[in-house]
């Protein structure tokens, strides 16, 4: 017979051989590191210029960055701070190396799906580390108590109150106070103010809204972390749903990134449990977009049905029942989402049957299917073993061809996902325009 302690034992177990994985993967003080990138890979993969005319550019100003030349004096390799300051300075036929950004807040995209394995993490990692590379800043909000993109961005220890649950008992006492000072007489409230929550909740909830950002090995992306310890929100936010009857607990991250600086990011990216409660459906409140990673067999396929079905009915069953509530808080109900996109991972083209199953989307689906699917790979299988994303890998450690065939495929995938992104934006700052 085995109780909990054999399972803290193998948790145990399992703790040392990631930390094993860590030292042979980050620095010697376990700290993930973002690796230089040649002119080669920028000139090729960001510019899309000659790398001979971006070495004359940088020997015709000396004061533009020049990264750090090898030994055997062959190739020059730049830090991503350098590649922004190049992409600030330098321009090509009079054109800007600055991605477009149209006016207003970041738009906020959640990539999520029942099933597990069909690389939700691994679409999130990658859409980021490529928005960065174009230029872009980026925040990433890890839903999910496995943590694994909060890994793979570098972070190791996180305190469950630096996590979406600190956000929600946050805006619980934020909300709260609200509800309560909309009474003539706030005695006359029927629900608990915020010094009535429980001190656990206060405590956290005293929190400042930059409080839950972390910095990651990557200038340009930010992140909102989870941790194993986080597994309970689901429990705890049932807890004080049922404690204040009035929170409208599907809003609180929406309300939370409202609060951030209109500029401080462009994109806002969220990796889902494959589950839907109380964090997949404030991810789904609080994005613009759905993009719903499948693998290529039926049973993704199954698994992507349900989730179209029980999130549409969870969304439905809030827009019926919380229509008071929500119009009290200020949102706007039914959900609506600018775009809603489905994306193969894991597809590999010489493979009949991944052919026929993504047919099978397209005929169901029809345009909502992207175009470009994650193709599997040597490079892609590494990405998960090594928590280090194609973008990360260093492709001197394989054959050149190996990386730069999964390197065009994130960087299809990503760039079709630009194109949703900002078509989808500029109709939202329209709409803004016309409402002035």
């Amino acid at each position: 017979m085995r109780d909990h302690s054999d399972l803290q034992t193998m948790n145990e177990r399992s703790l040392a051989q990631q930390a094993a994985v860590r030292r042979a993967t980050f620095s010697p003080a376990e700290e993930k590191t973002l690796r230089p990138f040649s002119i080669w890979e920028i000139s090729q993969f960001m510019f899309d210029v000659p790398a001979d005319t971006l070495r004359k550019k940088l020997a015709d100003d000396p004061s533009l960055p020049q990264g750090t030349v090898e030994e055997d004096g062959r190739q020059r390799w730049f830090t991503l701070a350098e590649i922004n300051e190049l992409r600030r300075r330098v321009r090509f036929r009079g054109h800007t190396l600055l991605p477009k950004r149209p006016p207003g807040r970041a738009m906020r995209v959640a990539v999520s799906n029942f099933k597990g394995g069909v690389g939700k993490t691994v679409v999130a990692q990658h859409l980021a580390n490529a928005a960065a590379l174009d230029g872009y800043r980026v925040l990433v909000i890890d839903f999910d108590p496995q943590a694994t993109l909060t890994h793979s961005m570098g972070l190791v220890e996180v305190k469950e109150w630096n996590t979406v649950w600190g956000i929600m008992c946050r805006d619980l006492c934020r909300e709260a106070d609200r509800i309560a000072a909309a009474y003539d007489d706030p005695a006359d409230c029927p629900y608990p103010t915020a010094d009535e929550l429980p001190e656990d909740v206060q405590s956290i909830g005293a929190q400042r809204i930059q409080d839950f950002i972390q910095k990651t090995a990557w200038a340009t992306i930010d992140i909102i972390p989870s941790c194993a310890n986080a597994a309970f929100v689901e429990f705890a936010s049932a807890q004080y749903r049922a404690m204040h009857k009035a929170w409208s607990f599907f809003g609180c991250v929406a309300r939370y990134l409202d609060e951030l600086p209109q500029d401080q990011y462009d994109l806002i990216i969220f990796d889902c449990p494959p589950a839907i409660g109380y964090q997949s459906l404030n991810a789904a409140f609080a994005a613009d977009i759905l993009y719903i990673p499948s693998g290529p067999g039926y049973w993704e396929y199954d698994s992507t049905t349900s989730f179209l079905g029980q999130l549409g009915d969870a969304l439905e069953d809030i827009s019926d029942g919380f229509g008071k509530v929500a119009e009290d808080a200020g949102i706007r109900l039914p959900k609506r989402f600018d775009d809603v996109r489905l994306l193969m991972t894991r597809f590999e083209a010489s493979n009949p049957l991944h052919v026929a199953m993504m047919d099978a989307f397209r005929n169901v689906f029809g345009d909502d299917v992207c175009q470009h699917p994650i193709e599997m790979t040597r490079a892609v299988e590494q990405s998960g073993r090594f928590q280090q994303s194609v973008y990360e890998q260093d492709y001197r450690q394989m054959t050149r061809e190996t990386w730069k065939r999964a390197r065009q495929s994130f960087d299809a995938a990503y760039a079709e996902f630009r194109q949703v992104v900002l078509r989808a934006w500029e109709a939202k700052a329209s709409r803004k325009d016309g409402e002035a």
